[in-house]
């Protein structure tokens, strides 16, 4: 190739602005491996990137998008070969080196995990950053003791990325989940993702307590603030919290009797710099017992001329499941 399609981010004296160009290889970010891009996806902080409304980019112009998958192009490195299925989210890819919204990606070796069996190139991206994300709340969860039989589990922002594939990775292995969500519409679509109850945000009686009814086993929550705080102090003896999102804001209020008297565990999942062992893991989760039924439910594909479309939907809040975007074409 000599020139192919990006999604490339500028910086114009404070106005950050994204647009399809023309790059060249030798434009991009060094990196061993050179991947033939057939996927990627948005997520939330995707957005905040492209339109300027989180200060995400460590440098301009960068092609965007955090996550990629497809096939490798060319490889120094000995462990990737040419034809290689392989996918890459988190590390630096989309924030300080060039992304996934480009028909050729160049990363370094180390970042690299090869597709597991059971996913295509196209579930990869259904999945993302967003369903990786799910996968370690999950699996963190598991560690803390969570077991099916341990009683409800709940998600938050249940209707987002990180929310509908933690529902229905969660329903997959067997748990009884309960989805909180602030979009009365939704309450078939995410019990078609396997929540047995789903509850409106606008409705819940979060009382003022240091501890409330102890409600739940485990929850997964993607909205912070009050939310998070709430949910210390209604979940169970030994339940644990997976923190992974603050679309409700950073801040949290409560006190140290949710953690003293019931042990409740509060846990931060950081999909960026997970490390290598743990992250194949989850992946191999993500493609076997973990793995929603329902992906074709939750993943909507676009084009990356869709993205500005997407930015804005995902930023007001009207987002329901995964922008998957078709790079190769």
């Amino acid at each position: 190739m000599s020139t192919f399609k990006a999604f490339r981010i500028t910086n114009d004296e404070g106005r950050i602005a994204g647009s399809l160009v023309d790059v060249a290889l030798e434009d991009l970010s060094p990196g061993e491996v050179v991947i033939h891009a057939s996927y990627s996806s948005v997520n939330y902080k995707d957005a905040l990137a492209a339109t300027g409304t989180g200060k995400i980019l460590r440098r301009f112009p960068l092609v965007g998008g955090i996550d990629v998958a497809g096939v490798v192009a060319s490889s120094s490195d000995a462990r990737y070969r040419e034809g290689d299925r392989v996918l890459v989210t988190g590390y630096d890819l989309g924030v300080g080196n060039d992304g996934g919204y480009a028909q050729y990606v160049r990363v370094p070796a180390d970042w690299i995990v090869a597709v597991p069996p059971g996913l295509s190139l196209f579930e990869a991206m259904a999945l993302g950053t967003a369903g990786f994300t799910a996968g370690l709340s999950v699996l963190r969860l598991e560690r803390n003791g969570l077991r099916p039989t341990s009683g409800k589990v709940v998600v938050t922002g249940s209707t987002g990325g990180v929310g509908s594939i933690a529902v229905a990775a969660l329903a997959r292995l067997g748990y009884d989940v309960t989805a909180i969500t602030g979009k009365d519409d939704a309450h078939q679509y995410l019990r078609k993702l396997g929540a047995r109850e789903v509850l409106s945000r606008a409705r819940l009686e979060m009382g003022t307590r240091p501890l409330e009814k102890a409600l739940w086993a485990g929850a997964i929550d993607a909205v912070g603030g009050d939310m998070l705080s709430w949910l210390t102090r209604t979940t169970d003896h030994w339940g644990g919290i997976a923190s992974t999102g603050l679309t409700g804001g950073v801040e949290i209020h409560t006190t140290v009797m949710p953690f003293i008297l019931r042990g409740v565990s509060l846990i931060g999942i950081d999909s960026v710099a997970c490390p290598m062992d743990i992250r194949t893991e989850v992946w191999r989760r993500l493609a076997s017992d973990m793995k929603p039924h329902s992906l074709t439910a939750i993943a909507h594909e676009i084009p990356l001329e869709g993205l500005p479309d997407a930015f804005a939907t995902l930023l007001s809040g009207r987002a329901r499941g995964r922008f998957v975007v078709k790079v190769r074409t």
